[in-house]
């Protein structure tokens, strides 16, 4: 099963603040954090490492994990690696907040399954609206209609169970993937840039660092297997998915 379709359309109906597991070793920004979330209506938890933030997480899922990268001992890195090999939290939305500003680092954590990317010194405000925009992809996945499918080659969408099946095995992605692969299926055959997939994906229509667009397609592609040469690179604009199955 893709996405757990019982865990999304709970998640879209809820009334309950959403909760937000902050994990980041500084004391001071932790409760800066805390202090604007909470001031939001989240519901905030902190932990300080990694261990102490993979058990937070296994004891009471969040609905969001905003994680520092720079964590003594068990780096942040390792609690993304972790966090997507195990089945109950690889569909965790994850935001990464951390002093690293290098290019390298920035596409590590996305690689590694980051929705997003945050750099200190950064602005709280700005950082509660990307919480807000990665919760509502979470939440939201697709517009699903009664019963529908999309179909590419050996990949069916089932809109309504929001499930993915490649030759009738199923996978498993990210909400922000799935996003993803139905904006693309949607527009079958049509290029669209990657300010485009941002606007629908990622619900971000501000002009931000589209290599987090480049990133994602190539996690979608490497689990879509060999289906996965039906996305297109249209160099120098964006993506495609491939108008004819035998190309």
């Amino acid at each position: 099963m893709t996405l757990p379709a019982e865990r999304m359309s709970a998640a879209a109906t809820r009334t309950a603040p959403a909760r937000v597991l902050v994990v980041e070793d500084e004391r001071d920004i932790a409760a800066l954090v805390a202090y604007h979330l909470t001031k939001e209506g989240y519901r905030v938890r902190t932990a300080e490492g990694g261990h102490e933030a993979l058990a937070a997480i296994s004891a009471d899922k969040p609905d969001l994990l905003i994680l520092d990268l720079m964590l003594p001992g068990f780096s942040g890195y390792k609690v993304l690696q972790e966090m997507r090999r195990r089945p109950e939290m690889s569909e965790l939305p994850v935001v990464v907040l951390t002093a690293r500003r290098d290019e390298e680092d920035r596409v590590k954590g996305l690689e590694l399954g980051a929705d997003d990317y945050v750099t200190k010194p950064f602005s709280p405000r700005e950082l509660v609206l990307r919480v807000a925009a990665v919760l509502r992809r979470a939440q939201s996945p697709a517009v699903a209609g009664g019963g529908r499918t999309l179909r590419g080659g050996p990949i069916v969408v089932d809109l309504n169970a929001l499930r993915v099946a490649v030759n009738g095995e199923e996978i498993e992605l990210t909400p922000t993937e799935y996003r993803l692969l139905v904006s693309l299926l949607e527009r079958r055959g049509r290029v669209q840039s990657r300010q485009q997939l941002l606007e629908y994906a990622w619900d971000i229509h501000a002009r931000i660092e589209t290599r987090t667009v480049d990133m994602h397609v190539q996690r979608l592609r490497a689990k879509l297997g060999d289906a996965g040469n039906l996305i297109e690179t249209v160099r120098g604009f964006g993506y495609r998915f491939r108008a004819r199955d035998d190309g």
